[in-house]
């Protein structure tokens, strides 16, 4: 372990220093990325109590929740990197054309360079440590930027990374719009931004002045199909388990469904139940219901409930950032709801003739982190995946795309461009540089 940085150093003064200790070459060999790796590892297991003490204070989120979702989930990507990394990073043999002659030819992973990683509130150890996994394995210097929305928990990170980590090559900066806006002023090798399209479109334009690459992970309305065939309790009980999960403060969740009228009235009951079989029959009181992040977000979400009607919940409290459980039916296309991504726990329902209607309704809006469906249709399967685009496409199983390290995770459009998890994340945050080598003689 290492001992902390003073806080008063300059981000200018941070990138500088952590530009010097990569050209050194230090952080480069693969042992040194392992040992990062581990001490990453070592950090989430020692101290996963406290990280789970701040995400109750800043998010409501049970210890169970915070172990899942957060700790949990990023050991196992911590786990996965380091069974694979070896592998992945072997140079890859690519075949010479014959006017050339005898000479051998391969690509090679190098990294970047300093890396900066901005992570959001919703859930943010995970989505601030597991970038970092990334752009470390790939042996990159990295400066994270918790989210000043999530305070317990940026403190709690700022602290224990310094102390884990390499300092030489590991920053934290906390704070808010003004220490975000100083970092963007920096030239960085890579910046991988988690949020939204506004903030989005400034971490481009910044990078923009230096040619620095992106990866920007954002969001958008997650749109779910639920076909006649499907089986309705099953939906319902895996549908509000995805929507709920974290208050309905997640990227991937189900953002609204798209069904026919008569499966759309069978569904309504069903997901009645669901809620109640999650929290029980007063959410408020259940240990396992997050609470808004903070007023702000309390305030524009009680302004959607009025956008159809309720089925259950509805229920608010602003002094303890309480939002119910809210599914929504008899909601217009336009409403308010349906303007702008929820990130919240209310599940409009928008009925649609059929599959046909739906495809379309998906398709003339922007193209969606994550596009759900239930149905056992192989027909209507196949259609989905041709005729829609999406960041990521899940049948059966909201969110759980995501955790399988083997598949890129990202968005399309205005859901980001860019993707990451396990060996793309080793692509994210290297170059791969073509090397030719002919003999001389």
């Amino acid at each position: 372990m290492t001992e902390n940085r003073p806080t008063s150093e300059q981000p200018a003064d941070i990138v500088a220093r952590l530009r010097a200790t990569f050209r050194s070459g230090r952080t480069k060999p693969v042992d040194w990325r392992t040992a990062q790796l581990r001490r990453l590892r070592d950090m989430l297991t020692e101290q996963g109590q406290e990280l789970a003490a701040a995400l109750h204070t800043d998010l409501g989120k049970s210890a169970t929740e915070a172990f899942r979702t957060e700790t949990d989930f990023t050991v196992r990507e911590i786990d996965h990197t380091l069974e694979h990394l070896d592998g992945w990073l072997r140079p890859q043999p690519a075949p010479v054309p014959a006017h050339i002659g005898e000479a051998a030819a391969w690509t090679q992973y190098d990294p970047l360079g300093v890396v900066l990683v901005i992570a959001p509130w919703n859930y943010p150890a995970q989505l601030l440590l597991t970038p970092m996994i990334g752009a470390l394995a790939a042996g990159n210097a990295v400066v994270a930027k918790p989210s000043e929305l999530a305070p317990a928990t940026s403190a709690v990170l700022g602290r224990l990374l310094t102390r884990y980590l390499d300092t030489d090559a590991v920053a934290v900066v906390e704070g808010g719009i003004p220490e975000t806006t100083a970092l963007l002023a920096e030239r960085f090798d890579h910046i991988f931004y988690t949020g939204n399209g506004a903030v989005g479109r400034i971490v481009m334009t910044a990078a923009a002045r230096h040619l620095t690459p992106v990866t920007l992970e954002l969001g958008g309305k997650s749109p779910v199909f639920i076909d006649r065939d499907a089986d309705l309790p099953t939906v319902a009980a895996r549908l509000a388990r995805g929507k709920f999960l974290n208050a309905g403060q997640t990227c991937v969740a189900p953002d609204y469904v798209l069904t026919d009228p008569e499966t759309a009235r069978a569904l309504e009951p069903a997901l009645v139940q669901a809620v109640e079989t999650l929290y029980g029959s007063e959410p408020a009181m259940s240990p396992e219901y997050g609470r808004i992040v903070d007023e702000r977000h309390f305030d524009r979400l009680s302004g959607l409930l009025e956008s159809g009607r309720v089925v259950t919940g509805g229920e608010r409290d602003r002094a303890t950032k309480y939002i119910a459980p809210t599914v929504l039916a008899d909601v217009d296309p336009k409403a308010p709801v349906m303007r702008e991504e929820i990130f919240g726990p209310v599940l409009p329902i928008i009925t649609v003739a059929d599959l046909d209607e739906a495809i379309a309704f998906i398709n003339d809006r922007d193209k969606p982190l994550a596009l759900y469906a239930f149905t056992e249709s192989d027909a209507t399967r196949r259609r989905l995946a041709a005729e829609t685009s999406s960041g990521g496409l899940g049948f059966g199983l909201p969110l759980a795309h995501l955790t399988v390290s083997d598949l890129p995770f990202g968005g399309v459009g205005e859901s980001g461009m860019g993707n990451y998890h396990g060996r793309y994340s080793i692509e994210t945050f290297s170059h791969r540089k073509a090397v030719l080598d002919k003999p001389l003689a």
